[in-house]
């Protein structure tokens, strides 16, 4: 299992990754090495499918992998055109590669069409389940979706088939606790098969995804004999004892499944060479992760890709001094290296003076640089002319954000100024209420805690704490009441419920789709609920306009959550 983790469209990078992993698994005696989905051009690719060249280029370097196929089979993703002139269409495709050619291919037959995935927007859909065989070997070949549909192709194939081992290509984005659930599934379709299933996820950050590979080989008793790490590029090769099956002798040219026609498709292969001399391997079976340890290693990986793979060198970010700023910091510095992050602390008038030195001690603790830059001649300035231009002396929430937007220019100077990458410090719970600041706070390039709701802010930085030996983050941090210190006393709570109230509606509105009389009858304060999901309703005109950020949750702000600005529907159950 060749767990990579790949970059859209950098055909070469990626090619040498599958390279490299082959020419291992080859000196190891391995017969077959498998990469993930779609893992020639990355995932997910997105428009770019639209153009032809982009697709031509798949095709190119899908002959170049087929170079490396001798005396080893390679099982590569790429999308494939098909067709006749006029009639063409696009496939996600399955390739084994042997001694340098293609030697079989497999469509993927199940689209998946929600959350993040729009696959039918690009793709049609294949209608072929397909084993290729070689001696005793009857692979049968399927990509991502397919295994998670229910007697899908998997299924026929092994049935109809007699495949003995299901290999599924897969591209399968993190959220939290899907590892151990995804696990399950796939261990219930290699015993409900009979087939040993060899499942290979891609690893890595994708914009706003991340992957965490944890590619799988579940035996025919639904039993886990492989298991790659999380969150890193891997290699695993096991060795696996293949039950033959004897091949029906099968009249049938299709099957139903599904309600979908799919066609029987057995494919003979060359004989793939079995080293006599080579050692035989016990499989790696890696750890699982702890829930938190887990949630933290997504974050990490989600940043330091989206940084590195775009061409950034270094990130810079406002440190506050409370706890937003500091986890948004502290996975920063995990993720591309103490010198590579720089913090600017910018106080008012209204910053306590427990908050800079928080500030400084944390800098301090995580050996990075920190700048401190007062914003109140800047502010003061502002106090005297708005005036002039509002007829109006008052202070009100009009003043008070205009300090989150000095801070936002200050931050994007440097980025102009030097190339860093500004990283936003806002978290789930502020922007599904709003309680942030347009082109303020949260301004930036990208947004670390963007899908990460304010209570998992602290259970992970107690976990960061507790790995770090207690004192990385300081722990009035932890423990001081959160504010936004825009103006004297005020705390977060004047205006929001208690974060583990709102983070409850939010879950329950967003995530579950539930209305206000099913919040209510969870337990939930009627009053707080309304007035929670109507500021959910209203706000989503600033969450279109903020920064890309990790997904973790089973629907993020961004792709997942696609809600009308313009909107008159009012009704809350």
């Amino acid at each position: 299992m060749g767990q990579i983790n790949p970059t859209v469209g950098d055909f070469s990078g990626n090619l040498e990754k599958i390279r490299e992993m082959t020419e291992t698994a080859r000196g190891s005696g391995a017969q077959i090495i498998v990469f993930p989905e779609l893992c020639i051009c990355g995932f997910p690719p997105e428009d770019l499918l639209f153009k032809k060249h982009f697709i031509g280029e798949c095709k190119k370097y899908v002959s170049k992998a087929a170079a490396y196929s001798e005396g080893i089979a390679l099982v590569v993703g790429a999308p494939e055109l098909s067709g006749s002139r006029g009639d063409k269409k696009l496939y996600n495709c399955a390739y084994i590669l042997l001694n340098g050619k293609i030697a079989a291919r497999y469509r993927k037959i199940n689209l998946p069409n929600y959350g993040v995935f729009d696959e039918k927007r690009y793709f049609s859909p294949g209608n072929k389940a397909v084993v290729a065989s070689s001696g005793k070997l009857n692979i049968g070949l399927t990509l991502c979706e397919d295994i998670w549909v229910e007697d899908g192709p998997a299924f026929v194939e092994s049935k109809e088939l007699s495949a003995n081992i299901i290999i599924n290509l897969s591209a399968s984005p993190y959220t939290e606790n899907k590892c151990r659930d995804r696990e399950k599934l796939l261990r219930r379709r290699a015993k409900k098969t009979g087939a040993l299933l060899c499942f290979v996820n891609t690893v890595g950050g994708q914009d706003e995804l991340v992957f965490d590979g944890t590619s799988l080989i579940a035996d025919q008793d639904g039993r886990t004999v492989a298991r790659a790490r999380p969150f890193e590029e891997d290699l695993v090769i096991a060795d696996v004892e293949i039950t033959p099956k004897k091949k029906k002798k099968n009249k049938k040219t299709s099957v139903l499944s599904n309600d979908k026609k799919i066609y029987l498709e057995t494919i003979n292969l060359p004989k793939i060479p079995l080293s006599k001399s080579r050692k035989k391997i016990k499989a790696n079976v890696a750890k699982r992760l702890d829930p938190n340890e887990e949630l933290y290693k997504a974050l990490v990986t989600g940043t330091r890709d989206y940084i590195i793979k775009n061409g950034f060198k270094k990130a810079v970010l406002g440190l506050s001094g409370g706890i937003d700023s500091t986890l948004t910091a502290v996975i920063a510095v995990d993720a591309v290296g103490k010198e590579n992050v720089v913090c600017v602390t910018m106080p008012s008038a209204f910053t306590s003076e427990e908050t800079l030195r928080d500030s400084h001690l944390l800098a301090e603790n995580l050996q990075t640089r920190i700048f401190e830059y007062p914003i109140n001649p800047i502010y003061e300035s502002y106090i005297e002319h708005l005036p002039k231009l509002l007829g109006s002396k008052k202070i009100t929430e009009t003043e008070e954000n205009i300090q989150a937007r000095i801070r936002s220019n200050i931050l994007m100077a440097f980025s102009n100024k030097y190339g860093w990458l500004v990283l936003a410090t806002g978290n789930k719970s502020e922007l599904a209420v709003g309680y942030c600041t347009l082109y303020g706070d949260m301004a930036g390039g990208f947004a670390v805690l963007k899908d990460v709701p304010k209570t998992k802010v602290y259970s992970l930085s107690r976990y960061k704490n507790g790995i770090s030996g207690g004192h990385l983050i300081p722990q009035s941090i932890i423990h001081r009441k959160p504010s936004a210190e825009l103006h004297p006393g005020q705390l977060d709570q004047d205006s929001l419920p208690p974060y583990a109230v709102l983070d409850r509606i939010v879950e329950l509105y967003l995530e579950e789709d539930l209305g206000l009389e099913e919040i209510i009858a969870k337990g939930l304060d009627p009053k707080t609920a309304r007035e929670m999901i109507v500021k959910i309703d209203k706000n989503e005109y600033k969450r279109r306009q903020g920064a890309p950020g990790i997904k973790i949750t089973t629907r993020a702000f961004g792709k997942d959550s696609r809600f009308p600005i313009t909107n008159k529907y009012k009704k809350r159950s």
